[in-house]
């Protein structure tokens, strides 16, 4: 047997005894928020028995017991799920991205694009290509930047930051040598 069949045949048993949820995610939350069963259970409706089998995944969910379990933590069923379907942490590798002078080390989530940027003094850069409808967030680590907005001019030395909504047209100009980290953070569109 081949060593590529093997790690095949292997990743098909993982498959099939990995619970399709996992929902000791709950445990995570709960002791975030200082809860014992008898609270959480208290504060959902949901009994004590059944939040220690979920969180053992020892029995799936309801829709129903989802809602009240996650309204109990302040959060919605949808987000619940996703924290139960999802890893915790995903990876991501950088890639290089320049707009004018400007150059950047660009990673990438669903929810979030982070960039750690530099750029020579008195380089300029009007809306770089990245945007869309997101907050950004601009935070000068050396030198000094000026920001420019339809109705504000803003200077940040290192060390300070501003947030503003990326939609607005906007421009960045280096006054000194600078290094600085730019956020941007999607949108919630849940209505």
């Amino acid at each position: 047997m081949t060593a590529l069949y093997s790690l095949f045949l292997i990743h098909n048993e993982m498959s099939v005894d990995a619970p399709k949820f996992d929902f000791s995610v709950l445990r995570r939350l709960r002791e975030q928020h200082e809860m014992t069963l008898a609270d959480l259970s208290a504060a959902s409706g949901v009994s004590a028995p059944v939040i220690s089998k979920l969180e053992r995944n020892q029995q799936s969910a309801e829709l129903e017991t989802l809602y009240r379990l996650a309204r109990a933590f302040g959060m919605s069923a949808t987000d619940l799920l996703a924290l139960a379907e999802s890893p915790l942490a995903h990876r991501s590798s950088e890639k290089p991205y320049r707009s004018g002078e400007f150059r950047f080390r660009q990673v990438k989530y669903a929810n979030v694009v982070a960039l750690l940027g530099s750029a020579p003094a008195h380089a300029k850069v009007s809306r770089p290509e990245i945007h869309h409808d997101d907050t950004e967030v601009c935070w000068v680590t050396e030198g000094k930047l000026r920001l420019s907005l339809p109705h504000e001019e803003c200077v940040l030395a290192a060390g300070e930051s501003i947030q503003f909504d990326a939609i607005q047209q906007h421009t960045y100009e280096a006054l000194a040598d600078s290094q600085f980290v730019i956020l941007h953070l999607r949108k919630d569109k849940r209505y």
